[in-house]
């Protein structure tokens, strides 16, 4: 049970990173990126099955909503690069 639960969880991780990458705005995939990540840390030492699950949920939750931003997002994308995505 535990390995399956993990692989959920590694599963949702990459879900939500791969989500961060949509966003075409550097700062709000920075931002994607770096939530997932501190929720993540916070999380790890959750040892109770049902606070497990919550985070679990709570994760599949924020994908979603991630996964319409990024569309909406998408459509209103600003023409204008930010200085960390200039070349020089």
């Amino acid at each position: 049970m535990a390995s399956t639960s993990r692989l959920h969880v590694l599963s949702l991780f990459r879900s939500l990173l791969r989500t961060a990458r949509d966003f075409s705005d550097y700062n709000i995939r920075e931002y994607t990126k770096r939530r997932t990540v501190d929720a993540f840390r916070q999380n790890k030492a959750l040892s109770d099955s049902s606070l497990v699950a919550a985070a679990i949920s709570d994760g599949k939750a924020q994908l979603e909503i991630a996964k319409r931003q990024a569309v909406v997002y998408g459509l209103y994308a600003p023409e204008i690069k930010s200085v960390m995505e200039l070349k020089h």
